[in-house]
């Protein structure tokens, strides 16, 4: 994009077994859900719903209509496999934490 006010903002998604960080230059106005589109992940994450995902910026959840602003970085989130309240019950009641245990193995 060739327009002077564009603002650079990145965009963030990840599956169980990749993640990628597009960065994209955008009108100012732009929404986050506008950015996921403008980012084109859909062909790289087919298992993930991009068009519902939940958004957050830098951790912090957003509706789809949120205004972004430079440097801002758009996150695709995902639900979680596994309540991590309870992976940690589960690992003390076998005298485990959650540093103890070994890496989970690769997909």
């Amino acid at each position: 994009m060739a327009d002077k006010d564009a603002i650079a903002i990145e965009v963030a998604c990840a599956s169980a077994t990749r993640q990628e960080l597009v960065s994209l230059q955008v009108p100012p106005g732009t929404t986050a859900r506008q950015a996921i589109e403008r980012a084109q992940l859909d062909a790289r994450f087919p298992d993930i719903e991009l068009i519902t995902a939940p958004l957050a910026v830098y951790g912090s959840v957003v509706a789809d209509d949120y205004r972004l602003a430079a440097g801002d970085r758009v996150e695709v989130l995902r639900p979680l496999q596994r309540e991590p309240r309870d992976a940690r019950r589960e690992l003390a009641a076998r005298g485990e934490t959650m540093l103890s245990r070994p890496p989970p193995a690769k997909e």
